[in-house]
């Protein structure tokens, strides 16, 4: 029949183009869950972004500080920054330095916190939002974010590595897949946690996560020296 082998090449050919456009996207999601992979595993910025949601002090802001953080590093990474911060070791170690001593601080702040009379732990949320102003927020935010070298080498040198290896608009597509886990996570984590403050207020609660954060802190900040020093 002279028609089958018209009929099989247009069959042949629909199928393609299908195929195509669900592999243009195909970068997109792999960014989606690379990004969201290494996002979600908890950490000392994730813990400061659940705190401030907590405490309904500014989570949204912080949330969005990190938001932007998180992109600028990912583009930065993906688009050539990867290798020249992962060649520079010294600029790593004096973050790993920084990183740890704030970790450190913030570590010893959540243990004084929940050494205190469980009474004392009931803290009015007016008084929660006294002790972070926008500029404290701002400012503890980009510390978490910033004075970190994982945050490094997970945005801009395992992220930039695997998203330099794609080209033209698909390295784009991998760029705004992981930027868009990170805004998902971000703000999802600052509203959730706002929306359990009521439980995850109370005076026992609190007093354990406060032991959390601070075992956690030191932990990283012991990571961090071990890691960068040996």
């Amino acid at each position: 029949m002279p028609t089958e082998p018209y009929v099989l090449s247009l069959i042949f050919y629909t199928n393609k183009q299908k195929t195509d456009k669900h592999m243009l996207y195909m970068p997109f999601v792999q960014g989606f869950t690379l990004g969201a992979s290494l996002i979600i595993a908890i950490g000392a910025q994730n813990v400061w972004v659940l705190k401030r949601g907590i405490a309904r002090n500014f989570h949204f802001f912080v949330a969005t500080i990190c938001v932007l953080c998180d992109i600028a590093l990912i583009f930065a990474g993906v688009f050539g920054a990867g290798s020249l911060i992962a060649s520079n070791e010294t600029a790593l170690s004096f973050i790993a330095i920084g990183g740890a001593a704030f970790l450190f601080w913030y570590g010893l702040t959540s243990l004084r916190s929940a050494l205190r009379p469980a009474g004392s732990l009931a803290i009015a949320k007016g008084e929660v939002d006294k002790k972070y102003s926008q500029k404290g927020a701002l400012l503890t935010t980009l510390a978490f974010t910033l004075l970190n070298p994982h945050v490094y080498l997970d945005t801009v040198v395992i992220l930039g590595g695997i998203g330099a290896q794609f080209e033209g608009a698909e390295r784009w597509l991998f760029a705004s897949g992981t930027a868009l886990a990170s805004v998902i996570w971000f703000y999802g984590l600052a509203a959730g946690a706002a929306k359990l403050a009521p439980a995850l207020s109370r005076p026992r609660v609190r007093q354990g996560i406060d032991l959390f954060v601070c075992v956690l802190m030191w932990s990283i900040a012991a990571t961090l020296v071990i890691k960068w020093f040996n």
